[in-house]
């Protein structure tokens, strides 16, 4: 298991986890969107939400679909987030 100073760490090392992160703390998202708002290629943020949510940090709360995925952050990644 990770620890939550591990998680920041890894958080901290990626201005683009932290924009995404950041982002997904307001409002669920998008790939789509998210890549508009912070401005990031799909691709960069389609991979970094396969990171974050492999870490426990965000979660996709529509994975039944196809198209549109919508990406939301987790309880513990509002917590990592709140040490950032």
């Amino acid at each position: 298991m990770v620890s939550k100073w591990e998680l920041r760490g890894k958080i901290l090392s990626s201005s683009q986890r932290q924009k995404i992160l950041l982002k997904l703390s307001e409002v669920p998202r998008t790939p789509t969107e998210l890549s508009k708002d912070v401005g990031i290629k799909l691709s960069h943020v389609s991979r970094a939400l396969g990171e974050l949510t492999e870490l426990g940090l965000v979660e996709c709360i529509t994975p039944f679909q196809r198209k549109g995925k919508h990406y939301s952050i987790t309880k513990l990644g509002k917590n990592i987030l709140k040490m950032l």
